[in-house]
C-alpha cells in the first residue's frame, strides 16, 4: 500500500512542470513578468501588455499544452486537429490566424476617434504618410541583413507603432515570428513617451518648438460622415489588402458621426473592444514560447523593430520641419512626430514636448491630425507588403 503512494507521488511530481521546466522556460517567465511589472508599474500600455504577458507566462510553464504553435506552421491548417487536440489558447488564437481580431480591434478605434483635425487640415496626410518612412528603411534594413523579405515586411511593419497592422502582417507573411513581432511592436508603442522625445528634440530648435499654430477652422457633420465613406473608397480601391482595417477602421467611425446607432457605439468602443483586447493580447503572448522566442532572430527584429519606430519618428519630424519651413513659419515640427499610428499617446508626447517650451501653447489637437493619418498610413502600407508577398 505504501508502495503504490509513493509511485502516485513520485508520478504526480514527475508529471508536474517542476520536473520538466528547462532554462529557456524560465528566461521567458522571467521575461513575462518583466512586461507585467511596466504594464502595472508603470502604466505602459497595459491594456494589451499586460494580457501579452500572461500569455507568455501560461504558454512557456510546461504539460500545460494550451497552446501549439506547430499547429499554424504550415501552409495549410488542420481545424479538426485545432478543434480536437488543441488547448484552450490554440482555439482562441483562430481569431488571430483568420485575421478576425485586429480588423475588429480598429472597428473600436474608429468609433472612439475623432476625425475632425485630419480633416482640418488635410495636409496632416503628408505628415502621417512621412512617418510611415520607417516600415520601408526598417524593410531594406532586415533584407540586407539576410531575413527573408516576408520576414523582412513584418519587421518593417514595427515602425508604424501599430500592435493590430504588425499582428495581421506577421500572421499573414511569417507567423513564426509573431511573438517577437507582437512583443516588440507593443513595448515600443508603450515606450512611445520614452523614445520619442529625445528624437524630437534632437531634430528640431527651440524657435520651432515653440511656433504656435492657428487654431483649426470648425468640421461640418456632414464633412464627418462622407470622410469615412470616401477614405474607404479610394483607399479599398488602391490597395484592396487594406481594405478589412481601413474598412472596419472608418465603419466605426461611421457609426460614431452618424449618431444615429448609439448602441452600437458604445458595444464597438466598449465590450466588443474589451473581450477583443484580451483575447488577442493572451494569444499573441501565447505565442511567445522559448523555442520559438529565444532565437538570435529575436534579437535583430528588437533592433531593427527600434530603428523603424525611430526612424519613422524622425522622418515625421523632419517632414514637419519642411513645413515649417515652406509655411513661414506657421508649422510646429512637433506634430510630426505624431505621424505614427499610436492614437493618441503619440499626440499626447507632441503635446507634452511643446508645453514644456511654452505651458500655454496647446499642440494636441494639431498633432491628432498626423496621429490619425498614420493609422490609416500604417494600414495603406500593411496592404502594399500583403499584396506584394502574400
Amino acid at each position: 500500500m505504501l508502495d503504490v503512494f509513493f509511485e502516485s507521488v513520485q508520478g504526480i511530481i514527475m508529471a508536474s512542470g517542476f520536473a520538466n521546466v528547462c532554462w529557456q522556460q524560465i528566461v521567458m517567465i522571467l521575461i513575462a513578468c518583466v512586461l507585467a511589472y511596466l504594464a502595472i508599474a508603470k502604466g505602459y500600455e497595459p491594456l494589451l501588455l499586460l494580457p501579452i504577458a500572461f500569455g507568455m507566462l501560461l504558454t512557456n510553464i510546461p504539460g500545460t499544452g494550451l497552446f501549439h504553435m506547430d499547429f499554424y506552421n504550415g501552409n495549410v491548417i488542420d481545424y479538426g486537429q485545432v478543434l480536437q487536440e488543441g488547448g484552450l489558447l490554440d482555439i482562441l488564437y483562430l481569431g488571430v490566424k483568420l485575421g478576425l481580431y485586429p480588423p475588429l480591434i480598429f472597428l473600436g478605434i474608429g468609433s472612439m476617434t475623432d476625425f475632425g483635425p485630419l480633416i482640418a487640415n488635410p495636409n496632416s496626410f503628408l505628415l502621417g504618410a512621412a512617418a510611415q518612412l520607417g516600415i520601408f528603411i526598417a524593410f531594406l534594413g532586415a533584407l540586407l541583413l539576410g531575413f527573408t523579405p516576408e520576414e523582412a515586411s513584418s519587421i518593417g511593419i514595427i515602425g508604424g507603432a501599430d500592435g493590430p497592422t504588425a499582428i495581421l502582417v506577421t500572421k499573414t507573411l511569417a507567423p513564426h515570428m509573431l511573438g517577437s513581432i507582437a512583443v516588440a511592436a507593443y513595448s515600443y508603442m508603450a515606450l512611445v513617451p520614452v523614445i520619442q522625445p529625445p528624437i524630437m528634440k534632437l531634430l528640431t530648435t527651440k524657435k520651432e518648438r515653440l511656433v504656435r499654430m492657428d487654431s483649426l477652422r470648425p468640421v461640418s457633420r456632414t464633412e464627418k460622415i462622407v470622410f469615412p465613406i470616401v477614405v474607404t473608397l479610394v483607399v479599398s480601391f488602391m490597395v484592396p489588402d487594406a481594405a478589412p482595417l481601413v474598412g472596419m477602421l472608418m465603419l466605426g467611425n461611421l457609426m460614431k458621426e452618424s449618431g444615429v446607432v448609439d448602441r452600437l457605439v458604445k458595444t464597438a468602443q466598449n465590450e466588443m473592444m474589451n473581450i477583443i483586447t484580451i483575447c488577442l493580447g493572451v494569444t499573441v503572448g501565447a505565442t511567445a514560447s522559448y523555442d520559438y522566442f529565444l532565437t538570435p532572430k529575436t534579437l535583430g527584429i528588437l533592433v531593427m523593430g527600434l530603428c523603424a519606430f525611430a526612424i519613422g519618428t524622425a522622418g515625421g519630424v523632419l517632414f514637419g520641419k519642411l513645413m515649417y519651413i515652406f509655411s513661414g513659419g506657421k508649422v510646429n515640427p512637433l506634430i510630426g512626430s505624431a505621424g505614427v499610428s499610436a492614437v493618441p499617446m503619440a499626440a499626447r508626447v507632441s503635446q507634452n514636448v511643446g508645453s514644456k517650451e511654452d505651458p500655454t501653447n496647446f499642440l494636441l489637437m494639431h498633432a491628432m491630425g498626423p496621429n490619425v493619418a498614420g493609422v490609416i498610413g500604417s494600414a495603406v502600407a500593411a496592404g502594399v507588403l500583403l499584396s506584394i508577398y502574400a
